[in-house]
């Protein structure tokens, strides 16, 4: 019975200890602006995030990505980007605070913003490009790199003062058009002249032979 208990808690430890919450998280606002736990950027990736990131301080928005592998049991990825808004949140700082989360577990995608901004960011926009403008690159092959400049252009274009571009549009891919005939065509034509063939050889044989044998 010891041993079960042991090689079932091997089991179970390693898996609870990839699950994220608040406090795997510090309690001061880290210095970077790319907090990836999940570690899915490579170093270019990161450091192109970092940089758009850092453009909108120039907006009066303090920008933070944050990755992680896989959330704690009962928590949902907009409550932990609402719990880190709180702890994060300075008093001092006159900059509203943006956070972009990416759990990496299911490619799922949440964007929270401080009360500061919600005027200019309301919250369906906010979901909006979690869901759609996030969510699109991440299930097309967990593109995070995509994911976030694509959630930080939409916002940027709001931020300025712009109508919401809205989420990428699904190009629906129609067929090229093409005189090459298809397998399934060139079988069904192949089978037609075959048909015509030995209707004509069934015809013509009885008349020949009936016309030989008559002289």
């Amino acid at each position: 019975m010891m041993a079960a208990a042991l090689v079932l808690t091997s089991l179970i430890a390693p898996s609870a200890a990839l699950a994220t919450g608040l406090a795997d998280f510090p309690v001061q606002r880290p210095s970077s602006h790319v907090i990836d736990s999940a570690d899915v950027l490579s170093r270019a990736a990161s450091g192109d995030v970092n940089q758009r990131l850092e453009q909108f301080s120039e907006l009066g928005v303090d920008a933070r990505l944050v990755t992680l592998r896989r959330l704690d049991y009962g928590v949902s990825l907009e409550t932990l980007g609402e719990e880190l808004l709180q702890q994060w949140q300075d008093e001092a700082s006159r900059d509203g605070l943006l956070l972009l989360l990416i759990e990496a577990q299911n490619n799922s995608a949440a964007v929270v913003a401080s009360p500061a901004l919600l005027e200019q960011l309301p919250s369906t926009l906010l979901s909006s490009t979690a869901i759609s403008t996030m969510g699109l690159p991440l299930r097309e092959g967990s593109r995070y790199r995509q994911a976030s400049l694509d959630a930080l252009s939409r916002l940027e274009v709001v931020l300025n003062g712009g109508e919401d571009p809205g989420p990428p549009q699904l190009v629906e891919r129609m067929p090229v058009e093409t005189n090459i005939p298809t397998k399934e065509e060139t079988e069904s034509s192949n089978a037609f002249l075959w048909v015509v063939v030995l209707l004509v050889v069934g015809t013509l044989v009885p008349m020949i032979t009936w016309w030989v044998f008559s002289r």
